[in-house]
């Protein structure tokens, strides 16, 4: 009679075993769950929506100044922008623009303005144009060709809020899948606890997949925690299909997970493979557009951006949430994640080694 235990038994139990061991540990439900909430929370509140802009304004004292004051806080819109106009002397105003607590400093010489600007800060740039037009219409310039009332672009998606949310659960994607797993795995060998695998009726592809398969346990709850939080707090929606972007989370875990195991295979201690994830993650925080986009790096990085799997990531759930785009549109993007996965899986479980 045969009594050997199922083909899946050793990876079930394995499952079964980081589900429980993490559900036990109160610190890594704060870090997987609590942790980017806290982080939509901060960057939404900095990032929120400003209907009005407001332009820091230093009159220079002297005769004049008070004309100036007044014209400019006449030009002020409460629907467009306005002027923070105050006035004082000119080391005082010198020395607000230097220390970025004014934008401007406008100064009456001989009846014409002069402008003092810090040419380094776009504020300063922006306010010395707006300043300056303000000045010319209250003293009695016309635009010669008519133009219509400006039109808000009021849109879904439109908001920074809304760009910045996608990036953030691919950022925490990239991390709970290398640190969720390559740490998990340099933490049991430097504890000696991989060698007691090695007598147990276990092959190496059971002991891997169990460990990605609890981790995309986690993953999937965490970004619906996530988006449901994004869309109660901050009215951040899905155009797409809710499918679509679970089937991107999905493969995403997978890839990352991937990308741990590999890491992992053969670092034997926390700081190498620390310093290996590091190495693995800054690059990608730096160039996959997270918080901002990746365009606006040089041409000639493109293809590297395009390279590392975060940017296809990130540019399938933009696409799916922002544009309301199909699955099949990021087919492109799902084959390349797909890719490294599979890649980094098998060369994972090829070196790994259990001391």
């Amino acid at each position: 009679m045969n009594d050997a235990p199922p083909r899946l038994y050793p990876f079930w139990q394995l499952t079964l075993a980081r589900l429980r061991e993490f559900y036990r540990e109160p610190a890594a439900i704060f870090w997987v769950y609590g942790f980017p909430v806290l982080m939509i929370v901060v960057l939404g509140i900095a990032f929120r929506t400003t209907p009005v802009d407001m332009i820091t304004v230093d009159v220079q004292a002297g005769p004049g100044a008070e004309q100036v004051r007044d014209e400019l806080a006449a030009q002020s819109n409460p629907k467009s922008l306005l002027f923070a106009v105050q006035i004082h002397d000119a080391e005082a105003s010198r020395r607000r623009l230097r220390t970025a607590k004014t934008d401007l400093v406008v100064a009456v010489v001989d009846g014409a303005y002069e402008y003092h600007m810090d040419t380094a800060r776009a504020e300063s740039r922006l306010a010395r144009a707006a300043v300056h037009d303000a000045l010319q219409r209250a003293n009695g310039r016309h635009d010669p060709v008519r133009t219509l009332p400006d039109r808000e672009m009021t849109e879904p998606g439109s908001r920074y809020i809304d760009f910045l949310v996608p990036g953030l659960l691919g950022m925490s994607l990239m991390g709970g899948g290398l640190w969720g797993v390559g740490f998990a795995i340099v933490d049991m060998r430097t504890r000696k606890l991989l060698k007691r695998f090695i007598a147990t009726p276990m092959r190496r592809s059971d002991f891997m997949l169990g460990i990605m398969a609890s981790r995309l346990v986690f993953m999937v709850p965490e970004v619906l925690v996530l988006m449901l939080f994004s869309w109660l707090f901050f009215g951040v929606r899905v155009q797409g299909s809710m499918a679509s972007m679970l089937v991107v989370v999905a493969v995403g875990a997978f890839t990352f997970s991937g990308l741990g195991l590999l890491i992992a295979s053969r670092a034997k201690t926390i700081e190498t493979a620390s310093g290996l994830m590091n190495v693995a993650m800054l690059p990608q925080w730096l160039l996959s557009g997270i918080f901002f986009s990746s365009e606006r790096f040089p041409a000639v990085a493109q293809p590297l951006i395009k390279a590392v799997p975060l940017t296809p990531l990130i540019e399938s759930m933009r696409a799916i949430m922002l544009e309301g785009a199909s699955l099949r549109s990021q087919a492109l993007n799902v084959a390349a994640l797909l890719a490294w996965g599979a890649v980094t899986f098998v060369l994972g479980l090829r070196w790994f080694r259990w001391n």
